[in-house]
């Protein structure tokens, strides 16, 4: 937890620091607590499980599975970047290149699982992976006491429920930022369902799911949380000012939260305590050098 209070003047601001996590990103958390599920329930099929989001989770269910000796097969579209390859490769994960999309991907991969017994980890069970994620909010008020408002980058949306549900219980506010061209909980609040939307942003790589999860919908609305968007050109502000002013280097998806406050797509009364989750960091910080 890094405390931010210069930031945003008249504000207590505070940044919980996931991209340190194992993995660099928060999905250690939930990949863990499913992982650990399964195992404590003697369900973990031989084949293991098997993932293909082209994002960060499936770099956390390969280091879960390493953690719990577990198989894990990721499948990738053939132009996926060769570090991401290795990196997974590295953790113990059997990556197979197959398709040019990551929707080809994800199609051999959930022919792989139908044909092998293998669990799909990201569509088995959110449960377990946002209750992961929800630790982040339960430790953040351990350590700094109180808090008013959460903020948080929005993808998929199984961290957003697993937030949402802790912060619901604690009556913290939920603001849920967004990129505007890869805005599925937004979109699915505005039509008042789960809607496919289409993605293009800069941070597609951790922010770009085509639909939000029901659940994330659900709890979006149960908490009244407030949906907000930013511009690609906010992200990549919010990503340089957290290098120039405190040395960090996160995801464009993971400055969404700073681009939310430094844009005042939502601004905080004065006195205000406000989090930052900081939610991942497996980027390349090349253009941040200088």
């Amino acid at each position: 937890m890094l405390p931010a209070h210069d930031l945003l003047p008249g504000t207590r601001l505070w940044l919980a620091c996931e991209f340190l996590q194992h993995t660099g990103s928060f999905k250690a958390r939930g990949a863990a607590n499913f992982l650990a599920e399964l195992h404590a329930a003697a369900a973990v099929p031989a084949a293991g499980i098997s993932a293909s989001t082209g994002r960060n989770a499936d770099i956390g269910f390969a280091w879960a599975a390493q953690q719990f000796g577990v198989k894990a097969t990721v499948f990738l579209a053939l132009g996926t970047a060769a570090a991401k390859v290795e990196r997974l490769r590295a953790l113990g994960a059997e990556v197979r290149l197959t398709g040019a999309t990551q929707a080809d991907a994800e199609a051999a991969a959930r022919e792989f699982c139908a044909r092998t017994g293998a669990i799909d980890a990201y569509s088995h069970d959110e449960q377990p992976a946002s209750a992961g994620a929800g630790t982040i909010l339960l430790e953040l008020l351990d350590t700094v006491g109180a808090l008013d408002t959460v903020v948080l980058a929005v993808g998929a949306g199984g961290m957003f429920s697993g937030i949402a549900a802790v912060a619901h219980e604690h009556g913290i506010r939920v603001v849920g930022g967004e990129p505007q061209g890869s805005q599925a909980l937004h979109t699915a609040l505005a039509h008042g369902g789960v809607t496919d939307v289409d993605i293009d942003s800069i941070a597609a790589d951790s922010l770009g799911a085509p639909r939000v999860s029901p659940a994330a919908l659900n709890w979006a609305r149960a908490t009244d949380a407030h949906s907000v968007l930013v511009g690609d050109h906010d992200l990549v502000a919010a990503r340089r000012l957290l290098w120039d002013r405190y040395r960090l280097v996160v995801e464009h998806g993971s400055a969404t939260g700073i681009a939310v406050l430094a844009t005042g797509a939502y601004r905080p009364a004065p006195d205000e305590n406000v989090a930052v989750i900081l939610c991942g960091a497996n980027t390349d910080p090349a253009d941040l050098s200088g």
